[in-house]
Order: structure tokens, then C-alpha cells, then sequence
């Protein structure tokens, strides 16, 4: 009896340690420092200073405005790219395809967001072809804008998307399409009231996905945005390299991390009634 309680303990206990050693500790010490002064003082200052400064609360409304965008698009170009890739392939070469789709991923997330400044650029790709083909007389700023930060998010993250959408889209077998149209429903119909609910929950894990890491990535605005519009992760990052304000820095992640919880706790109950 005492082993056959002991070894379900044993078996947890390295992941139990992990998250206590690199999550849980590190962001009660994140907490902490997040209500000290600069000068070592108790304080809820350095929460009170975002609520107060404009440009503050302006870069978390980028942020999430941002995210949200990255999120929306990255769902409608992933799910139909998943259906063909679920649908419309054939079986065998469904691992190519796969392979062809991830292939993104293989590149460093550092050389993907320069290229596509390149392309985006004033003498880029996108300005020369248009220009060549007279759609434009003059090239348009397209790099160091959010349109860019948008393009370099989506072009990430529908990989992502699609790769949950299509596990979800396999686990499906032909016969709800048969009971469908047995009743008599249409393919948009047999769409709208069975494959996309019971495809629901690869689609939120992917949003979810895509928003916790989109609004929490520093690299991608700051070399396609151009610092011409603040988000929180280059907010947090000025604190610390220009100020070394790390209680500020701490306070405006946390408040990050709020966000990310209010949009997990929203996904994880839809989903719940979704199942249900």
C-alpha cells in the first residue's frame, strides 16, 4: 500500500521540482522585486506608475492590439491551409507536406525576422516588384511599421495553427460527414454545425498559443517594427537596458503575465462549454 502511494510521487516529482526550480521560484522572486524601490523601500509604486503614465498603458493596448490581430489572421490563413493539407492531399504525401509547411520553424527566428525586413524594405522585394510592374510610382514604407510586425508574426504562426487544426481535422473519420448529409445537410451547413465545433479545440490551442507567445516576443517588433510604436516586451526592456529600473521591469511583467491568465482562463472555460 505505502509503495503503490509512494511511486505516483516518485514519478510526478522531476516535473514537480522542474516547475518549482524555473517557474515558481523565479517568479516569486519576480513578485517580490516588483514591490521594492530602487533604493531597497516597500512600495506598490511601480504598478501605480503604469496605471498613471499614458505611454505605459499605451503599449500594452498595442500589445494586445497586436496580438489580437496575429491571432485572427493566423486562424483563417492556417484553418484553410490545414483542410488541404487534411482534405485535399493525398495520404501518402501528407508527411512531405507537413514537412514542407514546418520548415519555417527550421530557420533561426532571428535570420526569418531580417529577411523579411528585406523583402519589406524601401528597395525590398515588395516595392521593386510593384514599382516593375506599375502598381506604384514610389516605393511605400512597409518595414519599421506594425504591418510588418504583423507579417512576421502571421508568417510564424500559421505553421503553428495549422499543425494543431490538422491533428484535430485527422481525428475526424468520414462517417459525421455521412450522418450529416444523411440529414440532409449541405456541405457549408455539415462546416458550420459539425466539422468546425468539433475542430474548435485545436483551433484554441492554437490561439492561445500564438497569443501567449506574440505578445510576449521582444525580437520580432523591435527589428520589423522599428521602434516607431512601443509594445509591453520593449517597454520591459528599456527599464532594465536604459534605466536598470528591474522593479518597474518586474511590476510591467507581471501585470504581462495578468493578461496571459485573463486570456487563458477565457479559452479554457469556452472550451469546457464547447465539450459540453
Amino acid at each position: 500500500m505505502n509503495s503503490s502511494r509512494i511511486l505516483p510521487w516518485a514519478l510526478v516529482s522531476p516535473a514537480i521540482l522542474w516547475t518549482l526550480l524555473f517557474f515558481v521560484l523565479p517568479f516569486i522572486a519576480m513578485a517580490i522585486i516588483s514591490l521594492i524601490t530602487m533604493e531597497g523601500g516597500f512600495t506598490f509604486g511601480n504598478y501605480a506608475q503604469f496605471f498613471a503614465n499614458p505611454s505605459y498603458r499605451q503599449a500594452m493596448e498595442n500589445s494586445i492590439e497586436v496580438t489580437a490581430i496575429v491571432t485572427i489572421a493566423s486562424i483563417l490563413l492556417a484553418y484553410p491551409f490545414a483542410w488541404i493539407l487534411a482534405e485535399q492531399v493525398p495520404e501518402r504525401w501528407q508527411r512531405l507536406a507537413l514537412m514542407l509547411a514546418v520548415l519555417p520553424f527550421w530557420t533561426s527566428y532571428v535570420v526569418r525576422s531580417y529577411s523579411w525586413l528585406l523583402v519589406l524594405a524601401e528597395n525590398g522585394v515588395v516595392n521593386r516588384t510593384l514599382r516593375a510592374v506599375g502598381l506604384l510610382s514610389e516605393p511605400v514604407q512597409l518595414a519599421n511599421t506594425r504591418l510588418a510586425t504583423v507579417i512576421g508574426f502571421v508568417h510564424f504562426f500559421v505553421m503553428l495553427l495549422t499543425l494543431t487544426i490538422f491533428a484535430n481535422l485527422k481525428q475526424l473519420g468520414p462517417s459525421y460527414r455521412k450522418a450529416a448529409a444523411d440529414l440532409g445537410a449541405g456541405p457549408v451547413r455539415t462546416f458550420i454545425h459539425v466539422i468546425l465545433p468539433l475542430t474548435l479545440p485545436g483551433i484554441m490551442v492554437g490561439a492561445f498559443l500564438t497569443f501567449v507567445l506574440a505578445i510576449g516576443d521582444y525580437i520580432t517588433p523591435q527589428i520589423l517594427g522599428g521602434n516607431n510604436e512601443l509594445l509591453m516586451p520593449q517597454l520591459i526592456m528599456m527599464q532594465i537596458g536604459r534605466r536598470g529600473d528591474f522593479p518597474s521591469a518586474s511590476a510591467l511583467s507581471i501585470l504581462l503575465m495578468v493578461v496571459v491568465t485573463i486570456a487563458y482562463l477565457a479559452c479554457s472555460r469556452w472550451l469546457k462549454i464547447e465539450r459540453a
